[in-house]
């Protein structure tokens, strides 16, 4: 079970971020000592078109592509509304706020402490990891994915 004392916070920009955008965002993010977990939320991209006249063709998009945060590589199946983040301690709060600040001039965004991410394993977190889970991965599982959330090792 993670420890519920972590901080959360999350960045919510005015608007979608294209994925060059959410990549630079990311990456900086990453560079930033004391952030434990990060979590990109937003609408999905589906490949396919799940509804509508158009139901089972093709979804050509431009925002469904590989972005590189860190050492990995991920496939962006979403667009980016939202990031959440899991942090040592309160202290690093404001440096994420600095550097928001100063990452979004062009639209506004706000910064959110909260509770945003589970924090004690979940039945699909047992189902999908087992009883000995790694606790970074506790409540990133999507039932839905058959993928696991992307690791990024950064030299702390």
């Amino acid at each position: 079970m993670t420890n519920a004392a972590f901080p959360q916070v999350r960045i919510v920009p005015i608007r979608m971020l294209k994925p060059r955008t959410a990549e630079r965002l990311l990456n900086m993010l990453a560079g930033i000592t004391g952030i434990r977990r990060m979590m990109i939320h937003g609408p999905g991209l589906p490949k396919i078109v799940p509804y509508g006249p158009a139901r089972g063709s093709p979804n050509p998009h431009s925002d469904r592509r590989a972005i590189h945060v860190g050492d990995a590589e991920i496939a962006l199946s979403l667009q980016v509304g939202e990031v959440i983040l899991e942090v040592e301690d309160a202290s690093v709060i404001e440096e994420i706020r600095s550097l928001c600040d100063g990452f979004f001039v062009k639209f506004p965004y706000r910064l959110q402490e909260g509770r945003f991410m589970k924090t004690a394993p979940t039945l699909v977190d047992y189902a999908k990891y087992g009883p000995d889970a790694d606790t970074t991965l506790i409540g990133l599982a999507d039932p839905r994915n058959g993928e696991s959330p992307v690791i990024i090792r950064t030299e702390q």
